[in-house]
């Protein structure tokens, strides 16, 4: 039977971490803590706009540490293991950010109704986003509301131009 001082609550974790992260004008993606034998493993994954390099991961690891040394009550009194990263390409696109930071990429979407469809995504907002489905006709919008799951596909030969695409304030309305 564990301590309660050493049960780590993911939304209180979360809390706690968001404003640190955010120091650095990161978002949290994601925390989480999982026994790795006798110590565990505190994963914490964050991004930004214009991606995130070596150099911020390395400062926001830094800050996180010093900040869990000073307040021991938030891990607990068991060993960890602290690990800081960037989401990867195949974590699924839940939020609008999400989208955001990969337009230009190919996207494959389950729609909620059983439609796949697959396109890169030209312009992102913040309840939907515009994809171009080349075996259709065309642009098509995909409301979030309406995904069931969505993944960035990995492409080896990405079309040259791909990367200059820019996210949109906001779409026009149709």
């Amino acid at each position: 039977m564990s301590r309660k001082s050493d049960h780590i609550d993911d939304e209180r974790l979360a809390a706690y971490l968001r404003p640190i992260v955010a120091q650095f004008g990161c978002d949290l993606e994601a925390a989480d803590v999982t026994p790795a034998g006798k110590r565990r493993l505190l994963r914490v994954l964050v991004d930004r706009d214009g991606g995130i390099s070596l150099d911020d991961v390395a400062d926001v690891t830094r800050a996180i540490s010093k900040a869990l040394d000073v307040d021991e009550y938030v891990m607990g009194s068991t060993a960890y293991t602290l690990e800081v990263s960037s989401p990867g390409v195949d974590r699924p696109l839940t939020l609008p950010r999400h989208w955001r930071r990969n337009v230009s990429r190919l996207v494959a979407v389950s729609l909620l109704d059983g439609t796949k469809v697959k396109g890169r995504i030209m312009a992102a907002a913040e309840e939907s986003a515009e994809l171009d489905v080349t075996d259709t006709a065309g642009e098509v919008r995909i409301n979030f509301a309406d995904v069931e799951k969505a993944k960035i596909q990995i492409e080896f030969n990405r079309p040259a131009g791909a990367g200059e695409m820019a996210a949109e304030d906001g779409m026009e309305e149709d």
